[in-house]
């Protein structure tokens, strides 16, 4: 009984030590607010930072989304939710929301930040159709100096992540969906 107790005990602290990072960056009051013009832009500036190659998939790409925050936990069940802005050539097109479910070994939180760009028209209509849904066969690059040299398009379709706050350790299985609603004028 005292065994039980103390991993019982034991897990609360240790996933309350891994939650602490990804909740400073929470902002529950903001969570239902549509995602704005500046966090867009500061978003793409700390991109460019990471990996100034960065600028020739913006330069070339069809269209693309950004997801300024990304907020992801997980005790062997995952679940994340983002919101963001898609542009077309440049120009705003839209809203969209990403939502994931994953399933496997993994445990913690974490907050990041994500980029999709379309190299052509059929992969941005593919995913602005309701209910878009990317597999896990469309793995994400991490954003780190040079990353986007090797990085292309699958499917017509390159993701780029960059880690904003917390810690997750994870070996898990799942897609992410994301939902388009077109903007108004």
């Amino acid at each position: 009984m005292t065994r039980l107790f103390f991993y019982t005990i034991a897990t609360l602290v240790i996933s309350s030590v891994l939650l602490m990072p990804a909740y400073a960056g929470w902002l529950p009051n903001k969570k239902d607010q549509p995602t704005s013009e500046q966090e867009v832009e500061e978003t793409i500036a700390q991109f460019l930072q990471s990996d100034k190659g960065l600028q020739e998939f913006f330069d070339h790409a069809y269209g693309y989304a950004v997801f300024p925050k990304i907020y992801k936990g997980a005790i062997g069940v995952g679940a994340a939710y983002g919101s963001g802005r898609v542009y077309k050539k440049g120009e705003y097109i839209g809203v969209s929301k990403l939502y994931q479910l994953t399933y496997g070994l993994q445990l913690g939180a974490q907050a990041y930040s994500e980029l999709i760009f379309f190299g052509d028209e059929d992969a941005l209509n593919r995913f602005i159709q309701e209910k878009a849904e990317f597999s896990a066969q469309i793995s994400a690059v991490a954003a780190t100096a040079g990353a986007s040299t090797d990085a292309d398009y699958s499917n017509g379709v390159a993701v780029f992540t960059l880690t904003v706050g917390g810690l997750m350790y994870e070996a898990s299985v799942g897609g992410q969906t994301f939902e388009f609603t077109p903007a108004t004028e």
